[in-house]
This record gives structure tokens, sequence and C-alpha cells, in this order.
């Protein structure tokens, strides 16, 4: 499946209990259809002391997000898009705001 959010974009979550919150992509699977975004998806784990003299502690962390609940933002209108790619004359592949037509 063609994944049109990559890494370091910039998105806005849709659904959700993070409904309206905008954050970075750091990590993308692709076997799960899942995004990990910084700041957004936050879970919390418990940490048991493995070695004498640890103490057992509570981590937050980010959890992933399947990805249809997230949308990219486009960097030069900044709104919310659907992506296009199309090929430019070297014929290269680039990623098209379906709004502004700008490059990403």
């Amino acid at each position: 499946m063609l994944h049109r959010i990559k890494k370091n974009d910039t998105i806005l979550v849709i659904k959700g209990k993070d409904k309206g919150k905008k954050g970075s992509v750091i990590d993308i699977d692709a076997k799960s259809d899942a995004v990990l975004v910084k700041g957004i998806g936050v879970v919390t784990k418990h940490q048991k002391a493995k070695k004498s003299g640890q103490t057992s502690r509570i981590v937050k962390e980010e959890g992933y997000i399947k990805l249809c609940k997230v949308m990219p933002v486009c960097p030069s209108c900044k709104k919310t898009c659907k992506i296009q790619t199309s090929r430019i004359a070297d014929g290269n592949k680039v990623r098209l705001c379906n709004k502004c037509k700008e490059a990403f």
C-alpha cells in the first residue's frame, strides 16, 4: 500500500482522543498501517525495577496511531489536504497538495 505520509511530515489528528492536535511524524509502521507522532497518542507504561538499586517508575511515551486517523498538513497553505503524486520533467515523483498544488 502506498503511504502518502512520510517521516517528519506535519499531521493533524482527525479522529480519536487526540482529535485536533498537530505533530510531526517520528516513525511509520507499514505492516500495521500505523504512525508514531511526537507528543500525540501518549500511553502510560509501568516499569518494574529489574536490578537492586533501581526503582519502579511510570513512563509516558508516544504510542502508534492508525494511519486512517491522521491527515497531512500542507507546509505552504497550512491546511489539511489529500496528497497527489505526479512526475516532473526529469522523471522523479513529487508529492503535491490537492488544494494549492504545491510540492511537499
